[in-house]
């Protein structure tokens, strides 16, 4: 239970993989930023684990797109691996906020995915025009995604892929923000 609240909440890059260092709240929504190589070891070791012995597809996902995201963004060009995300990033304006980098506005995803994938992941990630941090949304699965397909009157395969590329196109835009500093 903890393994699928983990991988359903916030503290999970529902974008770009890997888990930020821990949750606030008790709802494992917001994340502290900050994201850790050692705790991304862990966790893919552990989810593993947990897909050996239940084979539910979602725990090797969740470890393949965790070892995709070390391997794009915590290793270093020498051959080495950075230790650690910081939680802060710059704004648009200069100044370094927690959480911007990996946060959203519906405006922001609209601009890059249009108001049909804006309306889906409404659905899917609870983006709401208030969000959920500080103005921002962090996404995160307000519900199985079977549930999230059976309101938009999809398959979760049909889905799923909708996702995947929604993931791509976001995950370009926030590539060309400027990236918390590693360690």
């Amino acid at each position: 239970l903890t393994l699928e609240k983990m991988a359903a909440g916030g503290m999970h890059d529902q974008i770009g993989g890997g888990f930020h260092r821990y949750a606030v709240d008790g709802r494992w929504l917001v994340p502290h930023f900050e994201k850790m190589l050692y705790d991304n070891a862990q966790l893919t070791m552990t989810y593993l684990g947990a897909w050996q012995l239940t084979k539910k597809p979602r725990f090797a996902a969740v470890a393949r797109t965790t070892l995709d995201y070390v391997l794009r963004e915590m290793t270093s060009p020498a051959g080495g691996f950075y230790s650690a995300t910081d939680a802060d990033s710059p704004t648009p304006t200069g100044h370094r906020e927690e959480g911007w980098y990996f946060t959203w506005t519906p405006g922001e995803i609209e601009a890059i995915i249009g108001a049909e994938g804006l309306a889906v992941l409404r659905r899917v990630y609870g983006v709401t025009d208030r969000g959920n941090f500080e103005g921002r949304n962090i996404f995160y699965l307000p519900r199985p995604l079977p549930q999230s397909a059976r309101m938009l009157g999809t398959t979760v395969t049909a889905l799923s892929k909708r996702l995947k590329a929604y993931h791509s196109k976001l995950y370009a835009a926030r590539a060309k923000r400027p990236p918390p500093i590693l360690d």
